[in-house]
């Protein structure tokens, strides 16, 4: 029971049950209050972004370059082929789906626009960022991949202390807060009269979202069978502890042990899968984007934001480097997304505290959506890594 009480989602939950009856039945004064705690935290948040990017992003690029060798790039690149496919899916499916399923909410979130009352702050503190996001991402990639080819190097050490400074400040500072920003955000919501429309969206959102992820599991599991030459369904069935484990944990490195376990019944060497399963602990992350890619999508219908093939594209190739890493940290992937959200598609402070409220309402399933798809991955490079091997004569 403690650790339920202690979770972030049974946080998260909490705040916005509060924030929905703080702003319905509490005056305007008390209301106030929360929308100037969220108006101060979105600057710090809006401070913090960029440096989150190079602190996640620098570390884990250079890092690759401690393990040369074609078996981290062939793990690599079926893991980010894996994330693209997902985030691909996702868009044609969502884009498909949603406009249709979400167009009575879109009439209704205009009428109520219109007759909305709009909490201000009582005061708001302007903190400039040190360096925007786009620049923050182009320095993460230009030192990180410098620093890949280092093998002794002094600012290693330094990305390495930045980057436990940044997840000290994500683990510490930002998650920590992040359930009362939300209850903030539900609050203003509630008193403009627009929670109840946004709740029923959210539902409909999470029943697509679960499908699909259920859909790309099946898809994982059809292409590693047939290049591996075995029962998909037996191969899903045999990852379904970790699939369990990490609903449970909420964490890909968590779960871990259980994902080597199982994907050494399925028939993966040990000692590949000692080498994928951590690695794609780290850079797999099909589940992740496809709940950025849906739920961004969604929210950009409801406040009738264009969009296109080509914005989502570069959207989606962005985020799947950007989150590298990311999962490690408790709301890590989230967290590096904002800056890719802002800077891409022109997300607003309420819509980033939206995303984040869905982000973690269904963090469960992406994870356990990730780390099953990482036992398919395994199979694969299992498989190629075995027939390579057989041609070189070892």
């Amino acid at each position: 029971m403690k650790k339920i009480v202690n979770s972030l989602l049974f946080k998260v939950f909490v705040a916005i049950v509060l924030g929905i009856v703080f702003g319905l039945y509490m005056p305007e004064w008390f209301n106030r209050i929360f929308a100037t705690f969220n108006a101060f935290f979105g600057q710090f948040l809006s401070f913090a972004i960029p440096l989150i990017i190079m602190g996640l992003i620098m570390p884990a690029i250079s890092d690759l370059g401690k393990e040369a060798g074609k078996m981290l790039l062939l793990t690599a690149a079926i893991a980010y082929g894996s994330t693209l496919f997902s985030g691909f899916m996702t868009f044609f499916t969502a884009s498909n789906i949603f406009p249709g399923l979400l167009a009575e909410h879109i009439n209704s979130t205009t009428e109520i626009a219109e007759n909305t009352k709009e909490l201000t702050p009582f005061f708001s503190i302007e903190i400039p960022a040190v360096i925007d996001v786009m620049s923050a991402l182009v320095l993460a990639f230009v030192i990180g991949l410098g620093l890949a080819y280092q093998e002794k190097s002094t600012l290693k050490l330094v990305v390495s202390d930045f980057q436990t400074i940044i997840m000290q400040v994500i683990e510490k500072v930002i998650i920590p807060l992040l359930p009362l920003f939300i209850l903030g955000i539900f609050a203003s919501m509630s008193y403009s009269g627009e929670v109840f429309q946004i709740l029923s969206v959210f539902l409909n959102i999470i029943g697509v979202i679960f499908g699909l992820h259920i859909l790309l599991l099946i898809l994982q599991y059809v292409i590693a069978g047939t290049i591996v030459k075995k029962n998909p369904v037996k191969l899903l069935l045999n990852m379904l502890p970790a699939y369990f484990t990490a609903l449970g944990t909420q964490s890909s490195a968590a779960t871990i042990p259980v994902t080597l376990e199982q994907a050494e019944k399925n028939g993966v060497s040990e000692k590949v899968a000692g080498f994928v399963i951590p690695l794609c602990a780290t850079i797999h992350l099909s589940g992740s984007i496809m709940k950025i890619t849906a739920c961004a999508m969604a929210l950009m219908i409801l406040n009738e934001m264009p969009f296109d093939f080509a914005m989502f594209a570069g959207f989606i190739f962005m985020l799947g480097i950007a989150m590298v890493a990311a999962p490690g940290v408790p709301g890590g992937a989230i967290m590096a997304a904002i800056g890719v959200l802002q800077a891409m598609l022109g997300f607003n402070e309420e819509m980033i505290g939206l995303m984040i409220a869905l982000y973690i309402a269904m963090d469960s399933f992406g994870t356990a959506c990730n780390v099953t798809g990482d036992g398919a991955i395994a199979l694969v490079v299992d498989k190629i890594a075995g027939e390579e091997a057989v041609v070189s004569g070892q």
